[in-house]
């Protein structure tokens, strides 16, 4: 343990000039020297400090995110030479929470611990840090933050024979956790099943396939749709419901992510609209916790050439909003990281359909 010494003194300085004197010399860690005459010390003190480190540590990624709950944690590599004495999480509704906030205490030691955190407010965003303490004071973790948000089951809707059901989020929306099958319009008109790949890229009207035409996928992928099929004023969703704009996916987005910005930006909120576990998605399905119960499914694509791929690797879903003449905005979800993304795609891709309630 380093100890550091500070002389404290008291000068009289003479009005009378010396002719010899005896000077102490006080030696610097800076290098330089205090010269003081001895004759000017009415008392000498010192004190002793000791100098501790604080503890380094980090904060553990956000995991197990519902309405009311979240688990996270830290991991303390370093208690600066003198034992933990505390450590937990501190939480706080604005940036860099301290002790002074709300804090939860998982104990003494170093190494990693976890905190369950319960009873969160709804539709509220928290900022989180790790913290240990020891003799020398306190230190905290990297800051993350998430928002708890408002699901609730929705009414769900009966169309061409299969029943869909549907979660209401708190930003009013109501959307299917199900992808579209329909094989008809809300009139009920057929939609043509194209097989044939050279017939598919050439359409500018509605059409399905399974993927890769086999029907063994729509359990629980659904069916694919080329854009003009959710544009086609006959609606390819039951009565009352509609293939979302690109307003209304951006609405969806940001409010699982306030600065997701539609899906233009790097974010979260796909994590929170992946169904989890690793049945229907690849290894790792990175981040999917299905907090808003959107449950997005890998579909994968049918292309503008009309082959199939990315079956359990990406799930993709059309806006009814034109991005250029042929070109249309869609939102997609991948099994390698937490993001949803906007993009603009060809109008004769298949991709599958989410419906939205009017």
């Amino acid at each position: 343990m380093k100890k550091r010494i500070i002389l404290f003194s008291v000068l009289f300085m003479s009005s009378v000039a010396l002719k010899a004197q005896t000077i102490m010399n006080i030696h610097q860690n800076n290098g330089t020297v205090v010269q003081i005459p001895v004759n000017t010390i009415d008392s000498i003190t010192y004190t002793v400090i000791n100098i501790e480190n604080l503890p380094t540590l980090t904060t553990l990624p956000i995991t197990n995110l519902s309405n009311s709950t979240a688990t996270s944690g830290g991991n303390i590599t370093n208690d600066g030479g003198t034992p933990i004495i505390a450590r937990g999480l501190v939480l706080s509704t604005v940036p860099n929470p301290t002790i002074a906030d709300y804090f939860t205490n998982e104990g003494s030691g170093t190494g990693s611990f976890s905190s369950n955190l319960i009873e969160l407010s709804p539709n509220t965003s928290i900022y989180l840090r790790a913290y240990a303490t020891n003799s020398a004071g306190t230190a905290y973790g990297n800051e993350l933050s998430f928002t708890t948000i408002v699901m609730n089951p929705g009414i769900g809707v009966t169309f061409d024979g299969y029943t869909y059901s549907s979660v209401h989020l708190g930003n009013g929306q109501e959307w299917m956790t199900e992808n579209l099958k329909t094989v008809v319009y809300a009139n009920g008109d057929s939609i043509p099943n194209v097989t044939n790949p050279n017939q598919w890229s050439l359409l500018s009207t509605g059409a399905w396939v399974h993927y890769n035409n086999d029907s063994q996928f729509e359990n629980p992928h659904g069916k694919l749709y080329n854009w003009f099929t959710v544009v086609d004023p006959r609606n390819v969703c039951p009565t009352g419901w509609h293939v979302p704009t690109d307003v209304e996916w951006s609405f969806l987005i940001n409010y699982l992510e306030p600065n997701a910005d539609g899906g233009d930006i790097p974010n979260t909120a796909g994590g929170r609209m992946k169904s989890t576990g690793t049945q229907y998605w690849l290894t790792p399905n990175t981040d999917a916790t299905n907090e808003s119960g959107f449950s997005g499914l890998p579909g994968g694509v049918r292309n503008y050439n009309g082959m199939f791929e990315n079956i359990g690797v990406d799930g993709l879903w059309w806006s009814s909003t034109e991005f250029v003449t042929n070109y249309a905005w869609n939102r997609y979800l991948s099994y390698g990281n937490g993001n949803v993304s906007r993009s603009g795609n060809d109008k004769t891709i298949g991709f599958s359909v989410r419906c939205l309630k009017d």
